[in-house]
């Protein structure tokens, strides 16, 4: 076969396969600039475009083989029928008390869009410094006497998660269960010998959704970047801090490193370990529905919360809805920090209201990244949202990495989440909504000092980037329906 010859029957092989791309994009609409964004790349990236599709273009995963959908269905019915059991033996989870000024509505769309509704009787602790969250996780594992269930979506091979993976070993020497869920891609540069560490030193292990092409699992994107830790089914800490040197702000090449991270006491810990408990056993297909994982637990505190599971098994795009719904409740202020902004037309447009309304719209973003195309996605927006009232704040002083929404000082909300497309759409996260004027305070007073220490940035157009810059604004821009 001649060299010209072969080609023709790559390119032939190409395009079919990119007709066949074009086709499985239209008969699956989402947000036309998302579909237009991947015709695009398929048509004007010969061969990479087809390899990127194949690797990351379906935004959305069915747990919906029938005999995994049944056993699953079984575990969620079984799960819900505890936590119901519970609210009824507690009555203060489901008493009549009003719930927080402005937010009925809020909590009506978000209970019936995630299927958990808010619980009341809790007492939260926000940890904003890294190295006070960790030593309360390690202070917490120490004291498991049952279970121990983590679910992360980094977990670092170097001297934090070596010195985690030894306690959790010693645990398990001490009679106690301990199972860790990670991502696969989030955990690749495992090496062999960490990894076989723990499975010899007893701790259950799972990794969610591997890429193993050979039994058709190609996909990249769909990341399971939840960050949850249950301790005896009473203890519980989420938020955005990961294991690993870097988030403890160890590492040079990112210097100081922020997060913000809680650890929750009374009835909201049953979410967490229903979380954990259907996403494992999609990973592994072992059942946690004994009662020993959800005990009865006693009120602890007066603090009001609702913990959302978002992601793309779900058809409805709950983060987005979430996040929408409260930019739009907002009356006074909108306190945003996140590390990654890409955000949409339609968040775009919220934010512009809500500025338009008077509300004053605050939005601190760290201007050194791990992920500078998302940096520059973001940048490319703020002309327009300034134009409309919205204060644009960029921090230089650490990588801000935390995940924190306040809304009129009243109320707030904390995860895994950035405001982007990833959180909105494709990755697997989950969110605390903190309904205590106390807690919010708390997260105003932190924005709040860590924006008199940013740099507003004043924007009158496009002359205020260099031309190169422009350039790198437009590339990023026209790239955030993917990022």
């Amino acid at each position: 076969m001649s060299w010209s010859t072969f080609w023709t029957i790559i390119w032939v092989v190409d395009t079919l396969l990119v007709a066949a791309a074009i086709i499985t994009v239209l008969r699956r609409p989402r947000e036309p600039r998302a579909m237009l964004a991947w015709i695009l790349a398929l048509l004007f990236l010969p061969f990479l475009g087809l390899i990127l599709f194949m690797l990351m273009g379906d935004p959305r995963i069915t747990r919906t083989r029938k005999r995994r959908y049944k056993r699953r269905q079984k575990l969620h019915v079984t799960l819900r029928h505890q936590v119901e059991c519970l609210e009824r033996y507690h009555g203060h989870l489901t008493s009549n008390e009003p719930p927080p000024a402005n937010t009925s509505d809020l909590i009506n769309l978000t209970t019936r869009i995630s299927g958990r509704g808010p619980t009341r009787g809790n007492e939260v602790s926000i940890y904003h410094e890294d190295e006070q969250n960790f030593n309360a996780i390690m202070a917490a594992i120490e004291k498991a006497t049952d279970h121990v269930h983590l679910e992360y979506y980094i977990f670092q091979p170097d001297e934090t998660g070596s010195v985690l993976r030894d306690l959790l070993v010693h645990k398990v020497s001490e009679g106690v269960q301990v199972r860790l869920l990670v991502d696969y891609i989030g955990t690749w540069n495992w090496p062999r010998s960490f990894k076989r560490s723990f499975r010899d030193g007893g701790v259950k292990l799972g990794f969610f959704l591997p890429v193993v092409p050979w039994r058709g699992r190609w996909r990249v994107n769909l990341r399971n970047h939840r960050k949850i830790l249950i301790v005896d089914g009473a203890v519980g800490f989420t938020g955005s801090q990961n294991i690993g040197d870097e988030y403890r702000g160890r590492l040079a090449k990112y210097g100081p490193w922020r997060d913000t991270h809680m650890k929750i006491e009374g009835p909201a810990v049953h979410q967490l370990q229903e979380i954990f408990a259907e996403d494992w056993y999609y990973t592994t297909r072992e059942d946690l529905t004994d009662n020993k994982y959800f005990p009865k637990l006693n009120r602890v505190g007066s603090q009001t919360i609702q913990v959302v599971a978002s992601g793309p098994d779900s058809e409805i795009h709950i983060m987005h809805h979430l996040l929408l719904s409260a930019v739009a409740g907002a009356r006074k202020s909108i306190a945003v920090l996140t590390p990654y902004f890409a955000p949409d037309t339609a968040m775009i447009l919220a934010l512009q209201s809500a500025a338009y309304r008077g509300v004053r719209v605050q939005l601190l973003i760290p201007n050194c990244s791990n992920h500078w195309v998302t940096l520059w996605a973001g940048r490319s927006f703020y002309y327009e949202l300034s134009q409309a009232g919205v204060e644009i704040y960029e921090y230089d002083l650490a990588l801000l990495h935390s995940k924190v929404v306040v809304i009129d000082n009243s109320w707030g909300m904390v995860g895994s989440a950035n405001m982007d497309q990833r959180s909105f759409r494709i990755n697997f996260e989950v969110t605390t909504l903190l309904f205590n004027e106390a807690l919010a305070e708390d997260l105003q007073r932190d924005f709040d000092n860590l924006l008199a220490k940013a740099r507003r940035m004043e924007l009158t157009g496009h002359r205020d980037w260099s031309f190169r810059q422009s350039l790198i604004l437009g590339i990023a821009r026209l790239a955030s329906p993917l990022l």
